[in-house]
């Protein structure tokens, strides 16, 4: 049998990972202390590892595929292909920044104030080749976490760290002077993988999937009876993907109307559908938009 090898994230990205495939059609059951969690699917096979590590296993083709960020594809300098993005911002919060942030105090306001600084951070090469491409010496130092507390107590000069909001960073008292690169999660996949047509269209089936499970987040089902009197002003009133669906009933004086909208607005749309006549309003939850 074919089998495709998936590489599951460990770490911050895991739980939003196995949600994000349940909503597509998969379910993955992670055992306590095991590398290899279930999948309700045959022909693939799951494995974890730090997202960090990801691109050099699919590179190796360790993995077939699998899910990391941007930053760590360009911090391995990693050659795969990138089969899509997944903005999990849509299911979260916010991208992940990678900042340059200093001592409040410290008087430097740019890049170029660092110069024969000392640098630390979880993301040495990447850092190493931005310093140099803007033609500022630094020593760039490995951190193994608590990066914000180094530069604090006087270990480096400035630290080049993930962040969402920035809160905690200035929560430390420091301050931000570059953003250095935005980071998202991508499904990627090893070039020998891709080539093979089994595993490149069951690669195709995944993508797919992911994004419309993501397509899908905020985004509902609302399904209605209109008068046909009122039918003009009611489709006005609804957003929709293409235009509303709009079926006859039984009674010729009424209508069903289906339609997909963004959440938010439903709570500002049904008071104005019943002001106008609407019955039997029914809001669901959508899987995939496809």
């Amino acid at each position: 049998m074919n089998r495709l090898k998936l590489g599951i994230p460990k770490g911050s990205l895991e739980k939003a990972t196995i949600d994000l495939f349940a909503k597509s059609g998969w379910r993955i059951e992670v055992h306590h202390r095991s590398y290899f969690p279930d999948i309700d699917d045959d022909e693939i096979e799951c494995s974890i590892c730090r997202a960090q590590e990801m691109s050099r296993y699919v590179e190796q083709g360790t993995l077939d595929v699998g899910i990391t960020g941007k930053d760590w594809i360009l911090e391995n300098d990693s050659d795969v292909v990138v089969v899509c993005d997944l903005v999990y911002s849509k299911v979260s919060k916010r991208p992940a920044r990678w900042v340059l942030a200093v001592p409040g105090d410290s008087g430097i306001e740019k890049v170029e104030d660092l110069e024969g600084k000392k640098v630390a951070t979880e993301l040495v090469n990447f850092t190493k080749r931005y310093f140099k491409e803007r033609g500022v010496n630094v020593q760039v130092e490995f951190s193994w976490g608590a990066t914000e507390a180094k530069v604090v107590s006087g270990l480096c000069d400035a630290i080049v760290e993930v962040t969402e909001t920035g809160s905690t960073i200035r929560a430390h008292g420091l301050k931000i002077i570059e953003e250095l690169m935005e980071s998202n999660p991508r499904l990627i996949a090893n070039k020998e993988a891709i080539k093979d047509p089994w595993k490149s269209a069951k690669i195709e089936q995944i993508a797919m999937l992911l994004q419309g499970a993501l397509e899908a987040h905020r985004l509902v089902g609302l399904k209605m009876n209109c008068p046909k009197a009122t039918l003009n002003e009611v489709v006005g009133l609804l957003p929709s993907l293409n235009a509303p669906t709009v079926s006859p009933l039984y009674d010729e004086k009424w209508c069903s109307i289906e339609t997909v909208v963004d959440e938010k607005e439903v709570r500002e749309l049904i008071p104005k559908l019943k002001a106008l006549g609407a019955e039997g309003i029914i809001e669901y939850s959508l899987n995939k938009v496809l």
